[in-house]
């Protein structure tokens, strides 16, 4: 069984440290690079820390304001072939659009992928929502959620049967007419992990019909254990399958209390891209569904902390805590940030992972 899914420990994971200012919407200049060369030391110190995997994100276009936020992004396929040859443990997503790259092309990648590290890819499916992205391809965006998630309900069919199916095949669908499709090698043993982030009833469909892990943003982990238990139970209900649920944040983890607060107000309020906050906020009300209507309401400042994602902010026992909160709330696993991942890492994992293992949350070395 692939090693993200054996159900052994909380999983952790870095999200996004393939994009510049990662999910910190702030100009502070010791903001995340985004470099090659900075994710290269990152993969390395958190394999050796411990951390179970990396979910980059995947971007077209920037979100303007002074940091032009998310402006500089590495290619989470090709990057991903780069850290997967230099590391030995850890799991690399790749995030896919379905709207912009071709099911046979991308079947052919990530096998390639899962090759060179031994079983160590996954696959991030993203059904599309950004319309300006949409615009830099020169494709319309679909009015209808009903019509994204088609297109990615045949797309994934089509990568699964290339990885599965002995045979060479045809395929007629609605998107695609394929002749005479093979594609080997194929993963390195079997199927690769597939991560969907769904909230709309579509995606959340999706989501549990197809995927190994839910990603879904909550407000936190009150209202987080309704979404495990509704997420869970369809899927078991309506597709007689297990599906794992995981969920973002971000971290302010200083010696005290006081200094990470102290910390949050400086980059996520003194040094915040407020165009920025705002360009994203608009753009993902007006053609996302991760965030409901309230919380897009009330998340400005979480915006700016962290893309809207949840915070973890206090002193090492403070944020084990918190993440304790949510593994009791039945998430299987965690994605986290920093403003600087290199430099806040090391302050996690000497302080935060061993709280974790002594909770008997985490049970990797």
């Amino acid at each position: 069984m692939k090693t993200i899914l054996d159900g052994k420990g909380l999983k952790l994971g870095l999200f996004a440290a393939n994009c510049s200012s990662g999910l910190a919407v702030t100009t502070a200049p010791e903001r995340w690079s985004g470099s090659w060369a900075d994710n290269l030391r990152l993969a390395g110190r958190a394999e050796e820390v411990g951390i179970d995997f990396l979910l980059p994100a995947a971007r077209w276009k920037g979100y303007g304001g002074r940091s032009d936020f998310h402006g500089e992004v590495l290619d989470p396929t090709t990057s991903g072939a780069g850290l997967l040859a230099r590391t030995t443990r850890l799991v690399v997503f790749s995030t896919v659009h379905t709207a912009f790259t071709h099911p046979v092309a991308v079947a052919k990648q990530l096998a390639t992928l899962d090759q060179i590290g031994r079983g160590r890819a996954g696959l991030n499916i993203v059904a599309g929502w950004n319309k300006p992205e949409y615009d830099a391809f020169g494709t319309d965006l679909p009015d209808s959620h009903d019509d994204r998630y088609a297109l990615a309900q045949e797309w994934w069919d089509v990568v699964r049967a290339i990885w599965t199916r002995p045979d060479a095949f045809d395929h007629d669908g609605r998107f695609f007419r394929l002749r005479d499709v093979e594609g080997l090698p194929g993963p390195h043993d079997g199927p690769l992990p597939v991560v969907n982030a769904g909230s709309s009833d579509q995606g959340l469909d999706f989501a549990t019909r197809n995927a190994d892990i839910a990603f879904t943003i909550v407000a936190g982990p009150e209202d987080g254990e309704a979404v495990v238990r509704r997420l869970t139970d369809r899927a078991r209900r309506h597709h007689g399958r297990t599906t794992r649920v995981f969920t973002p944040a971000h971290v302010v983890c200083r010696p005290t209390r006081r200094e990470a607060q102290e910390y949050l107000h400086h980059y996520a309020h003194d040094h915040a891209d407020w165009d920025a906050v705002d360009n994203l906020m608009r753009l993902q009300g007006l053609h996302a569904k991760s965030f409901t209507p309230a919380m897009l309401a009330t998340f400005r400042s979480r915006f700016a902390a962290g893309h809207g994602t949840c915070p973890l902010v206090g002193d090492p026992d403070d944020v084990a805590d918190q993440v304790e909160r949510f593994h009791r709330a039945g998430f299987s696993g965690m994605t986290v940030s920093f403003v600087d991942y290199l430099a806040e890492l090391d302050y996690f994992a000497q302080e935060v992972l061993p709280r974790l293992h002594a909770r008997g949350l985490r049970t990797s070395a």
